[in-house]
C-alpha cells in the first residue's frame, strides 16, 4: 500500500483495535444496559470509524448523532481555538450522552464541547475515546472509556488523519516526520 511508506511504526494492528473496541463496547453496555434515551455523539471526522465499530458492540438501544468540531485545521497540533462546523441534529435534553472521539489530546475540543452540551441539560455526559495522549493534555479532561494510551507522536489511521489523508488505514501508526514537517 502506498500510504504504508509514510508510516514509521505501526502502534496498533487492525486485530488489536478490534479486540479493544469490543472490550470498550462491553464496558459501555454494562454501564448503560438499563438506561433509556442514550445518544452516541460522534465528533467528526476522526471518530467515524471508531464510532461505527463501537456502536455494533453495544447491546442496548441508542440514537446516533454527530458534531463536527476542529481545533487543528491542516496542522499537526491543536490551535486551541475550537470551531463547530456541524451541530447536533436532535436535542439531547434528558439524554445520556456518550461523546465518541478518535483521540483525547490537548483536551481543548472535548472540554469545549462538554461545556456546550452540558448547557443543553442532558441526564449525563461521558467520553469514549479510542486513543488517549495524556502527555499533551492542556485541559483537565479524562475519558470514561478509552482504547489505548499513545505516546506523544503524530498518529494516523483508523479515522485519524494528517491533512485529511490516512484516515482509511486499517491500523494506527506513527506518521514519519518528513511527511508533515516543512523543510
Amino acid at each position: 500500500m502506498r500510504m504504508d511508506r509514510d508510516i514509521a511504526e505501526v502502534l496498533y494492528t487492525q486485530e488489536e483495535i478490534q479486540r479493544r473496541v469490543a472490550q470498550i463496547g462491553a464496558e459501555i453496555t454494562r454501564d448503560y444496559q438499563d438506561k433509556d434515551n442514550v445518544v452516541l455523539v460522534g465528533i467528526l471526522r476522526g471518530s467515524y470509524v471508531f464510532m461505527a465499530d463501537l456502536s455494533r458492540h453495544l447491546d442496548f438501544p441508542c440514537r446516533i448523532d454527530f458534531m463536527a468540531a476542529s481545533s487543528y485545521g491542516k496542522g499537526t497540533s491543536s490551535s486551541g481555538q475550537i470551531e463547530i462546523k456541524k451541530d447536533l441534529t436532535d436535542p439531547i435534553n434528558g439524554a445520556h450522552v456518550i461523546l465518541v472521539e478518535d483521540i483525547l489530546d490537548s483536551g481543548n475540543t472535548l472540554d469545549y464541547l462538554s461545556k456546550i452540551l452540558t448547557a443543553r441539560n442532558p441526564a449525563s455526559i461521558r467520553i469514549a475515546t479510542l486513543l488517549d495522549k495524556p502527555e499533551r493534555r492542556v485541559k483537565s479532561v479524562t475519558a470514561d472509556y478509552y482504547g489505548f494510551v499513545v505516546p506523544d507522536a503524530f498518529v494516523v489511521g483508523y479515522g485519524l488523519d494528517y491533512a485529511e489523508h490516512y484516515r482509511n488505514l486499517p491500523y494506527i501508526g506513527i506518521l514519519k516526520p518528513e511527511v508533515y514537517e516543512t523543510p
